[in-house]
């Protein structure tokens, strides 16, 4: 049973029901792993799950400014200036509440955004695919940038920034806008002919893992009185 006074306190982490949680986790970050393995194959030996992609994306273009736009939200101009913003806010949160190595769950976060290019650009050489017909000649479009760097930059942000948030509202309203950038990116980037639907898919998946990691990360900090606090209470 939860205790009421752990109940929408700022510094919080959501109620995590322990061994069960983590198995599911567990279980997610396996089928993204998977997921994204079958993914590259097909795309690595143009199987008939890339054939099926490429037709499929033949039908959905349809190249306006507007596409382009949500696109545009997975800069990195853009997506990672909000992580950074984000991480100083709930650093400064820790840091008042009195939180051991408040630092902890910003430096992961940041680290992981770090560690992005590291991941998507090898992989973009190594696949070689080329893009939809709009973009001409010219090949590393797999996995989708964009798409990674929207995941890991507005899913960290989110992941840490909910603990913060006194009301249910506006943790509701964190999350709605995390799914809604996460989802407008790639279907700008598909339908304006930036990538194939599996670039995006396939982004999804790889980065999906990486934020089940960060959740499994952040999860492990035991609550402790001074990091339950709220960051308003500290002097």
């Amino acid at each position: 049973m939860r205790r009421p006074d752990l109940i929408d306190r700022p510094g919080t982490l959501p109620p995590v029901p322990g061994r069960s949680n983590s198995l599911l986790l567990l279980a997610l970050l396996t089928l993204a792993v998977l997921l994204f393995a079958l993914i590259t194959w097909q795309v690595a030996v143009h199987g008939p799950l890339a054939r099926a992609d490429e037709r499929l994306s033949d039908s959905l273009v349809h190249p306006n400014r507007f596409w382009a736009l949500l696109a545009d939200f997975g800069n990195i101009e853009v997506a990672v200036p909000v992580l950074l913003a984000t991480l100083v806010y709930v650093g400064r949160c820790a840091r008042r509440s009195g939180a051991e190595r408040w630092w902890r769950e910003p430096v992961a976060a940041a680290l992981l955004m770090a560690a992005v290019p590291l991941i998507v650009v090898p992989m973009k050489e190594l696949v070689a695919r080329t893009g939809p017909p709009v973009m001409g000649p010219g090949t590393g479009f797999y996995p989708s940038g964009h798409t990674a760097t929207a995941v890991v930059a507005y899913g960290s942000a989110t992941l840490l920034l909910l603990p913060w948030l006194r009301r249910t509202y506006a943790r509701r309203l964190a999350l709605t806008g995390c799914l809604a950038l996460n989802v407008a990116v790639p279907v700008g980037l598909v339908v304006r002919g930036f990538h194939w639907p599996l670039d995006v898919v396939a982004s999804w998946c790889l980065c999906g893992a990486l934020l089940i990691l960060l959740r499994l990360f952040v999860s492990r900090r035991p609550l402790s009185p001074s990091s339950s606090a709220s960051p308003s209470s500290s002097p």
